[in-house]
């Protein structure tokens, strides 16, 4: 956990940044070593800023293959979308620039609530919920903090039945990062 050269999230905006940076803080990464990369505010879609941004990234992570190095990537499946919907449009994005899909061992880990990142925290405060409700954000980000952490110290432990499906995916691929 410790031993990573750098990790780098990539989302679409101040409250998915506060829950990766916590949660990765939580599992042990030092916290200079988070970078984010966050879609500016006000200057369109933070879902196409992320789909846009994301072939660089890993072409700028495979770079870097001789440091230990990884990318965090949450991007909303928004309503009428699904999680896979949203992987494969990443996907889609390298095929279109001949970039190979990620592999299983790559230290890329792609991040998918439904609807949004407040049904994830709505969840952990207050289960059971559904991920087609809008639920309210948060008036700081940084709200979310005791309810990450939680998360964080049971990460190795299944989920509840009543957890978003969503949530459910997330689990798999926080193991692509080794946490």
């Amino acid at each position: 956990m410790n031993k990573y050269t750098q990790v780098i999230i990539l989302c679409e905006d101040r409250q998915q940044e506060v829950f990766a940076r916590f949660f990765l803080i939580q599992c042990g990464i030092e916290k200079r070593r988070i970078r984010s990369k966050i879609a500016p505010y006000g200057k369109g879609s933070g879902e196409q800023f992320v789909r846009e941004s994301y072939a660089a990234e890993v072409v700028a992570l495979r770079s870097k293959n001789y440091l230990n190095v990884g990318l965090v990537v949450l991007i909303d499946a928004d309503p009428g979308h699904d999680p896979d919907f949203r992987i494969n449009e990443l996907d889609d994005q390298l095929a279109d620039k001949k970039i190979a899909r990620r592999a299983i061992d790559e230290k890329i880990g792609v991040f998918v609530p439904k609807r949004n990142i407040e049904t994830w925290i709505h969840y952990l405060k207050n289960p059971p919920v559904n991920e087609i409700d809008a639920y309210p954000k948060l008036l700081k980000p940084g709200k979310c903090k005791p309810f990450v952490q939680n998360m964080a110290k049971s990460r190795k432990k299944p989920l509840a039945q009543d957890a978003p499906n969503s949530l459910k995916c997330a689990c798999a691929e926080i193991e692509r990062l080794a946490l």
